[in-house]
């Protein structure tokens, strides 16, 4: 299990953060994820045989926000 923490921007409100995690969640091989309004990140545990961090980037960006680096 590989764990990474992504910086996201565009959220302002619980609604957006609800989105993101969904989306992250909805990635096969995610098996943990929590997002943080105030630090503006998202912390996924995950399987690197499965997905990957450019998969989890790209569910982000398809809910309209942004990945950063």
């Amino acid at each position: 299990m590989e764990r990474v923490t992504i910086k996201v921007g565009g959220m302002m409100c619980e609604h957006c953060k609800s989105t993101v995690k969904l989306a992250i969640l909805g990635v096969p091989g995610v098996k943990r994820a929590s997002v943080s309004l105030l630090f503006k990140r998202a912390k996924v545990d995950f399987d690197s045989e499965a997905t990957n961090l450019d998969a989890l980037r790209e569910a982000i960006a398809a809910t309209g926000y942004e990945a950063l680096p």
